[in-house]
């Protein structure tokens, strides 16, 4: 009875915290999820009561909003008096508080002994030397050593209890099971980046988790044993740092911001014709993820010609983890939401099998030298000599890294022997060793490409082009990768789908059974989008000779897609240079800006919005309501996508607001630790979120805005009425703030409505003008 109370309580305070995610697979997740049932008010207040958090813009980001623009006066004042808040703005702005994280926890000491712990513990192959005993868990293997920390000032170990659950029994006697919660939300929330990695690994059940556990349960008796044994009170005296006027004033401003960015977004749409070119077949057709980054290339793509762009997430619709064949680690490679059904690896091309093997050796000399190379490097009987005789070569090497970084990354690029030349990536269901999955499955996932994007015909060339990212001595490289992927390149998941399309049997089936006809002359061809020089490269070797032709036109035509889009993006003339330099610079704190500044989700035809430069603040996802006949389609956009956007809009708004309890403070300082994370100097709490460099342009100037994301939808209004009623939890993520809903129904002069609540709408209010309300719209009255 007592541990079911225990456990009770302690899943409900995990709320307070969100997941860590590895360096190596970095993926912006909001931070609070656990309350996203609650309103976002609620959270906010709650994290700023537990976590000691700046939830809100500070006063001087709203003056620097309001005097650039960004804030509309009359929207400002109009939502200040539907506040009963009568003053001016400027009154308003001067009676903000300046909130600040910087206070030292009042259980520095017990965070301090807890983090030095877990890192021990949770060390992923970068100490030489591992902690004994870490498999039989966290809380046994702590309880063997407790006696070695001077510290701790413990003479017996079998003074401290045998288990994790008896130790919390003995600690928490004196309370009531009704303060359960509150002690651990309190103690959960004093380290919520470690706490958010431990959640992490129980949750997703890495190798490492499954050889050394490690749950909330034993981080939890550890510490609560360890604060009793030193007379350090188990439950404080919480109050919520800022008051509720101060929390009023401020969610006023930030949804008057958020509304100007919605009004301007609804009018550079508006503003432009819509631009749809039915008279000819593209030359080419091109999918990109639904990045905000792809939202430039494709309009300089489809500057050079005749060229069609399509959006679509960016793992391309295969729920499956990938075995690289560089260092034959197996990683996921689809949203984290999303179990993997499918198991890719690579196979030799028809007539390369020896230089598959010749490509294996040499991989597994260039991984024995970089073993022997940390050997050297971290044994005590060689560290001194190593340093001694490696050093002037590491010099040599540091300043051409410095002063040629350009030259040395086009260098590379030119001579590197990547595997794509030689094999073709092969699909299993995860957990069969069988040679292939289903024609079923082939024909399942190839299809939903095409009814989620809307697809009515085919060019010659079709390309999937993911993206990755190029940078240098970067520990959050991956947070610039796909996070569709699981922060991996989706260069992958590209192959893998225009293999299948390309597929004859893919093709009959498609055809004889879900009308969906294929021309035989078109020819699917993985790419990936580098999103740090904008350069595509097209894995073509498996095009036909009737196609290179067409295939080097649109190649050179990439090639100055990627010169105008890096001055564009950039500002300079010599552009794709400077690019290729900050992505080789291993001095570069920012390499490239990744998805800072997203504001808005877009969900309509390309033809909506080619025209309009939305300066890649937008994910852009293709969809045509008339193709998808159930509904379906955008379902899955919905329930997927969509969700998925949230995540990473409120990754960065709390990153923004209070980069050092959300973020990751500032790279200068940044020491790596176990190889998965990252704390700032010698110690203390995990980093769980994106560096200050990749959000603000100084210390004190910001380049992200810290919007919640709103959400465009080009649908018939009672579809998604049907769909919010069917899905409980995006009704939800909708009525609790987390997101904006705007619906351009395409049926009724493509008026656009904004949600409200319990599936009330309005209609949007451009200029201020007020229009009638509509309450209650059902499909019937539609």
């Amino acid at each position: 009875m007592q541990q079911s109370v225990i456990s009770t309580a302690i899943q409900q305070s995990a709320k307070v915290i969100g997941k860590t995610w590895p360096l190596y697979s970095f993926v912006t997740s909001n931070p609070l999820s656990g309350y996203e049932k609650s309103h976002f008010n609620e959270a906010v207040l709650k994290a700023n009561k537990y976590l000691q958090a700046t939830v809100f813009p500070k006063p001087a980001v709203f003056r620097e909003a309001i005097q650039s623009g960004e804030i509309e006066i009359k929207i400002l004042s109009d939502l200040l008096v539907e506040n009963q808040l009568h003053e001016t703005p400027a009154f308003y702005l001067n009676q903000m508080k300046n909130e600040s994280s910087e206070k030292l926890n009042a259980n520095h000491e017990l965070d301090s002994i807890m983090a030095k712990w877990l890192a021990a513990f949770m060390d992923e192959g970068l100490a030489e030397w591992q902690m004994p005993g870490k498999k039989k868990g966290f809380y046994t293997a702590w309880r063997k050593l407790a006696a070695f920390d001077s510290s701790l000032k413990i003479k017996n170990t079998n003074d401290i209890p045998k288990t994790s659950t008896e130790a919390l029994t003995e600690v928490l006697k004196d309370f009531s099971a009704e303060q359960y919660e509150e002690v651990f939300t309190q103690h959960l929330a004093a380290l919520p980046g470690w706490t958010g990695y431990i959640n992490y690994r129980t949750e997703v059940a890495s190798n490492w988790q499954k050889e050394y556990p490690i749950d909330l349960e034993q981080y939890l008796a550890v510490r609560l044993w360890i604060a009793k044994s030193k007379n350090i009170p188990l439950l404080e005296n919480k109050a919520l740092e800022k008051s509720d006027q101060d929390a009023q004033i401020k969610y006023v401003w930030l949804k008057a911001w958020e509304k100007s960015w919605q009004k301007k977004m609804v009018q550079t749409i508006n503003a432009t014709p819509i631009s749809e070119n039915k008279s000819s077949r593209p030359n080419a057709q091109l999918v990109f993820c639904i990045d905000t980054r792809s939202e430039l290339i494709r309009r300089h793509i489809e500057a050079q010609g005749n060229y069609e762009t399509y959006g679509y997430a960016g793992f391309f619709g295969i729920a499956m983890d990938y075995t690289n064949l560089e260092d034959d680690i197996t990683r996921k490679s689809c949203p984290p939401i999303v179990g993997s059904a499918y198991q890719v690896s690579e196979i030799a091309e028809v007539g390369q099998q020896e230089k598959m093997t010749a490509y294996k050796k040499k991989n597994e000399v260039s991984r024995f030298k970089e073993y022997f190379l940390k050997r050297m490097k971290n044994m005590l009987p060689s560290t001194f000599g190593f340093v001694e005789i490696s050093g002037l070569f590491y010099g040599f090497s540091l300043i051409g890294r410095t002063l040629s970084s350009g030259f040395l990354y086009r260098s590379k690029q030119k001579n590197k022997n990547s595997f794509e030349k030689i094999a073709a990536p092969k699909i299993q269901c995860t957990g069969n060793h069988t040679e292939d999955i289903p024609l079923a499955d082939k024909v399942a996932i190839v299809k939903s490409a095409f009814d989620l994007t809307g697809w009515k015909n085919f060019a010659p060339l079709v390309i999937f082009a993911g993206h990755g990212s190029h940078t240098a001595n970067n520990p959050f490289g991956s947070s610039l990768d796909c996070g569709a992927c699981a922060a991996s390149p989706g260069r992958h998941n590209a192959r893998m789908l225009a293999k299948l399309a390309n597929l004859n049997e893919v093709r009959e089936v498609l055809s004889k059974e879900h009308h969906l006809t294929i021309p035989s002359h078109t020819v699917f061809i993985g790419a990936e989008h580098n999103t740090t020089t904008d350069e595509i490269e097209i894995f073509d070797t498996a095009v036909p000779d009737s196609h290179q032709q067409k295939l080097q036109e649109l190649k050179n035509s990439l090639k100055i897609a990627q010169e105008t889009a890096t001055k564009d993006r950039l500002g300079v003339e010599n552009s794709v240079s400077l690019a290729e330099k900050k992505a080789n610079d291993w001095g570069e704190t920012r390499p490239e800006w990744g998805l800072a500044k997203n504001a808005g989700f877009i969900v309509a035809p390309r033809a909506i919005t080619k025209s309009s430069n939305l300066h890649s603040r937008c994910f852009l996802h293709s969809y045509d309501w008339e193709k998808d006949i159930t509904g379906k389609a955008l379902e899955g956009i919905m329930q997927g996508p969509m969700v998925v956007t949230q995540w990473i809009n409120n990754h960065y708004y709390f990153a923004t607001v209070d980069n050092k309890t959300f973020g990751g403070g500032t790279k200068i300082t940044h020491n790596i630790t176990g190889k998965f994370g990252v704390v700032q100097g010698n110690g203390g709490d995990l980093k769980m979120g994106l560096p200050l460099q990749s959000l603000c342009e100084t210390d004190s100037k910001m380049y992200h805005q810290p919007l919640r994301l709103s959400v465009l939808i080009n649908a018939p209004l009672p579809r998604i009425i049907d769909i919010l009623s069917r899905n409980e939890n995006l009704k939800s993520l909708l009525d609790n703030e987390w997101i904006y809903l705007l619906v351009m129904d395409p049926t009724d002069n493509s008026k656009i409505r904004k949600y409200e609540k319990d599936l009330n709408w309005s209609y949007f209010e451009d200029n201020n003008k007020k229009k009638s309300r509509l309450k209650n719209l059902t499909k019937s009255q539609n």
